[in-house]
Order: C-alpha cells, then sequence, then structure tokens
C-alpha cells in the first residue's frame, strides 16, 4: 500500500480569487513505511504573497521569483502521485488549489488522477470530537515533536502529518509492533496464563436486584408488554 503525505503553502487563501500555490511537499510511506522517496517544490506564483501569508509560511517574493512555474514541475509531480492514496490535513483547502492549478493546464480535477484522498483532519475530528485538531495540536497530543516548526513548511508539515497519522492508526499505547526488516509489522501480544489468577464473584444485594426488578417492570410497561425476558425465565 502507497500513501502520500501531501502539504501546500499558497500566496493566500483563496483559489477561486487567483492566489496560487508556492511550496509543495509530499512523503511517501509505503506498507506503513516511511522510505524517504520525497518530492518538494517550490514555485513562482507569478504574483504576490498576501503580507498575512508570509507571516505564516516566510517565503518572500524576492526567493520565488527565481522557482519554477507550477506548469514545469505538474508531469513529475502528477506521475509521483498517480498510484497513492494522497492523505492531507484539512484536504478540501489543497485539493481546491491544486484543482485550480490544473484547470490552467486543462487537465483532469486532483482526485480524478490519484488512487484516493483521505482527509486526516475528519479522521482527528472522529477520533477527538470537541478538541483542537490542527496538525500542532495533535503534535502536542500525540507525541510527535514539532519543536522545529516556527514557519509552516509543506515538506516539513507533510513529514510531520505521516508521524501523526501513524500514531492515529496504528494504537502504540495499547500493541507492541515489531518492526523486523523482513516484512510488514507483526503485532505480538505476550501470553499470559489466566489460571493464575482468582477472580472474585460479587453478588447483589436484595436491594440492588429489587432495584433491578423495578427497572424492568418500568421497561416492560413502556413496551406495552412487548418485552421478551419474562417469556424466557417461564
Amino acid at each position: 500500500m502507497r500513501q502520500i503525505f501531501l502539504d501546500t503553502e499558497t500566496t493566500g487563501l483563496s483559489p477561486e480569487s487567483g492566489d496560487r500555490i508556492i511550496e509543495i511537499g509530499c512523503v511517501e510511506m509505503v506498507n506503513r513505511r516511511l522510505t524517504g522517496r520525497n518530492l518538494h517544490f517550490y514555485l513562482n506564483p507569478e504574483r504576490k504573497s498576501h503580507e498575512d501569508a508570509v507571516k505564516i509560511h516566510g517565503l518572500t517574493d524576492e526567493f520565488l521569483a527565481d522557482k519554477p512555474l507550477f506548469s514545469s514541475v505538474a508531469d513529475e509531480l502528477m506521475s509521483y502521485l498517480a498510484d497513492a492514496e494522497i492523505i492531507i490535513h484539512n484536504a478540501a483547502f489543497d485539493v481546491g488549489f491544486l484543482n485550480e492549478e490544473l484547470r490552467r493546464l486543462g487537465r483532469p480535477k486532483f482526485p480524478e488522477q490519484v488512487s484516493a484522498v483521505t482527509d486526516s483532519l475528519t479522521m482527528a475530528r472522529e477520533m477527538f470530537p470537541g478538541k483542537s485538531n490542527s496538525l500542532d495540536a495533535l503534535c502536542k497530543r500525540l507525541e510527535v515533536d514539532n519543536t522545529n516548526r516556527t514557519l509552516h513548511g509543506a515538506l516539513l508539515d507533510a513529514g510531520l502529518l505521516a508521524e501523526v497519522y501513524i500514531r492515529m492508526t496504528r494504537g502504540q499505547d495499547s500493541l507492541v509492533i515489531d518492526a523486523s526488516d523482513s516484512g510488514d509489522d507483526q503485532i505480538v501480544v505476550a501470553a499470559i496464563d489466566l489460571s493464575q489468577f482468582t477472580l472474585p464473584v460479587l453478588t447483589a444485594t436484595a436491594e440492588e436486584l429489587d432495584a433491578h426488578q423495578g427497572v424492568l417492570k418500568d421497561l416492560d410497561k413502556s413496551s406495552n408488554g412487548k418485552t421478551k425476558w419474562h417469556l424466557l425465565v417461564a
């Protein structure tokens, strides 16, 4: 299974208003192992970046002026991504920009050119409802070292996302993973002799039995006598 963790940096927030991609970072994982075969581009967006965006990623117009255009790297990028599941944090944002860049070149939309797109933000919200699920928050919660992240960077963030994803999907706190060199990850569970334990048997008190019968009667009443347990007892 080949997965690519992808992140972009942009001139602003709205591809519909002409904002462009200025950096793309991709980190490859095959069979849940990082391969080191990553892909990274800085791009000339042919427009100025918004001041607030520069404060986030630190990529100035001067720095980007001599970088390649998206059109010149599109073939290499899409060939690299073609057979993989693409994992993106807040995928709608990055995919929206990629779709617009591809539209300018007369190419199909991004999801049509890759195996699948998975939004890790949606995954995190399902796992941690009601909590902050930004990449920084997930790094802190899942103990991923992000101390080098003083500014946003596409390749750095894609690498952090890969570490976060592994922790979100493997359950490291409950299983021991044998990362052998010979094959896929194996789950190793130590054998335990349960005969060494004597389990206590706790019986209900008379008061608890009466309370239980009361609950059963209320359930039977509310269902108009349709409950079945009294038939089993009989």
